[in-house]
């Protein structure tokens, strides 16, 4: 297993809402969530054999800015 660390643009709750169906359906995510009291608006991923791209496309996808921290 392994933590994955996102900055993101997700301002509140209801786009958390948005992004959630995606990121459950994706095999390999154990567990996620947005810090929307941080300023990078950080996702962290824990996963299981995924690569941080596949995330950043997935959010992309739905419409968020999404880049790995280091």
């Amino acid at each position: 297993m392994e933590i994955l660390v996102f900055k993101t643009n997700v301002e509140n709750v209801k786009q958390v809402r948005n992004i959630s169906p995606h990121l459950r359906k994706i095999d390999g995510v154990l567990k996620w969530n947005i810090d929307l009291h941080d300023c990078d608006k950080v996702l962290r991923v824990e996963a299981d054999g995924l690569s941080p791209h596949s995330i950043e496309e997935i959010v992309q996808s739905v419409g968020y800015f999404c880049k790995e921290l280091d």
